[in-house]
């Protein structure tokens, strides 16, 4: 027996129910792993209420770390005692112990802690293909990037920082404020007391931003394409406020023949070697002193429901974790 974090509906935080699971033994292909923390994301909530479909009932959580405890066959690149870290396969990381595809798993070096992992996967693997990938900054460029204090956000502010990027970033508070320019963010702004295209017109002397990442959705789409440079690209890769409204394709043309994209991380690591390639990027950076990943919350994992509360509310900051 093992327990996690099963829905047997979609709905608010309180369909997660801690329940006691039997897990099976790994078939071919796949790895059974002893979770030391698991990640917190909204992606997860998207699970929770059903914007994101999955078979019911099931499990919830993309993201986790821990040891290899089998292996099923043909599994050639992990063994038996490895310490791994993962963002991507099944929902199901909200457990003490689970079974996944083994090709979701990589090694994770001796200097980075399991908690450390779980806060980082999917966040940190985000702002890779986001910032090296989707839209390859260089260096001297001005980005916007909303949601600057989040968990994703902070990352960003410093892997901004380290390639000599200005960032412009939005933030809910000013304590939030803070908190983003300690992590490396050139220029935050408040949304709830600034307009934020005013004062990007006001940053870049009207030139406005070659690209926006924006993970905030409804609330902020339309407002961000205006912020964008003639031929700049707009990276929406998630909704947290609600999902972007329908539009025509000539609010592009009229904004300067503008770019979109809508990521998803998962794309981006189903090769397993554009995995590996990531990841090792992500743990250099953290190896190397220019991210430093900052947990905020930390959870039991039977009280993944308070977790989603302050998650969905913005109370948190940073990164979060559950504690198996």
């Amino acid at each position: 027996m093992t327990q996690a974090i099963r829905m047997h509906r979609v709905g608010g935080p309180e369909v997660m129910e801690y329940e006691d699971v039997v897990l099976t033994a790994p078939a071919p292909g796949e790895a059974r792993i002893r979770q030391m923390a698991c990640g917190l994301n909204y992606i997860d909530v998207y699970y929770r209420t059903g914007q994101y479909p999955q078979p019911l009932p099931g499990g919830i959580g993309m993201e986790g770390a821990g040891v290899v405890e089998a292996l099923g066959e043909g599994v050639t690149h992990l063994q038996v005692g490895d310490r791994v870290a993962y963002a991507g396969g099944q929902p199901g990381a909200y457990a003490s112990a689970r079974v996944l595809p083994a090709n979701v798993l990589v090694k994770l070096p001796r200097s980075i802690e399991f908690d450390t992992a779980a806060a980082m996967m999917l966040q940190g693997l985000t702002v890779q293909y986001l910032f090296r990938r989707t839209f390859r900054l260089q260096g001297g460029e001005t980005i916007l990037f909303h949601a600057a204090a989040g968990g994703v956000g902070l990352i960003a502010c410093q892997w901004a920082r380290a390639l000599g990027v200005t960032m412009i970033g939005t933030v809910s508070s000013d304590e939030k404020a803070e908190l983003a320019k300690a992590h490396g963010c050139t220029h935050t702004i408040n949304y709830k007391k600034e307009n934020f295209v005013e004062r990007v017109r006001e940053l870049t002397n009207g030139a406005g931003v070659p690209v926006v990442y924006d993970s905030v959705g409804k609330e902020t789409f339309t407002d961000s394409l205006d912020c964008l440079s003639p031929l700049g690209m707009m990276v929406s890769y998630g909704a947290a406020s609600g999902p972007v409204p329908a539009f025509e394709l000539k609010e592009l043309v009229s904004r300067g023949s503008l770019f979109i994209t809508r990521p998803s991380l998962f794309h981006y690591t189903a090769k397993r070697e554009e995995l590996e390639i990531m990841a090792a990027e992500l743990f250099g950076m953290v190896e190397g002193g220019k991210l430093k990943i900052g947990i905020h919350q930390r959870y039991e994992l039977s009280n993944a429901a308070q977790a989603h509360r302050d998650l969905e509310s913005r109370q948190t900051t940073g990164s979060s974790i559950l504690i198996p």
